[in-house]
């Protein structure tokens, strides 16, 4: 197993990796702005919650999948080999968060002037773990992600993004 990978400024990173970081950069950041929203520290605007909720659309899915060619995992990336060898399982990962974007993009859209209550999660909803964690539980009627209250899903997004970072993203100091 590989050791901390030692941080290396960006100007000596292949292409490949500075793109892959800034979209992680700014996934992160757009996640960061629709959990303002839902928690209440910022407040709910329609058209930022959508393009969040876009950005996270536009990395994910196959966009991610093409960051991550074999020849740019390792150092000095923090892409684990595991990747490659598991290439099934991260592609349905980005896929998985791509759906879970869309339905919070399509939530922004039915409530232009606030989060609506049928945005939010309801009494007794979890947010099941991940799928690298074990098969999650859905309730009857939510077999159709696009039905899950966009709260939900954002949860099960973040769950997503953890279990491939867990397992296929080796730290940088």
């Amino acid at each position: 197993m590989l050791g901390p990978v030692p941080s290396i400024g960006s100007d000596t990173l292949p292409d490949v990796v500075k793109g892959r970081r800034e979209a992680m950069k700014a996934m992160a950041n757009a996640c960061k702005k629709i959990a303002g929203m839902f928690e209440g520290k910022l407040p709910y605007d329609a058209p930022a919650f959508k393009r969040w909720a876009d950005t996270i659309k536009a990395h994910s899915g196959a966009a991610l999948m093409a960051e991550f060619p074999a020849a740019s995992l390792g150092p000095p990336s923090g892409a684990k080999y595991e990747i490659d060898k598991s290439r099934d399982e991260f592609d349905a990962l980005a896929r998985k968060v791509a759906s879970f974007a869309s339905v919070i993009s399509a939530a922004a859209e039915q409530a232009p002037d606030d989060i609506t209550p049928q945005m939010r999660m309801g009494a007794g909803m979890s947010t099941i773990g991940s799928s690298l964690l074990g098969k999650r539980k859905i309730a009857a009627g939510e077999e159709d992600i696009s039905k899950l209250p966009a709260e939900h899903a954002f949860h099960l997004l973040l769950q997503e993004c953890s279990a491939c970072h867990a397992k296929f993203r080796e730290e940088i100091h």
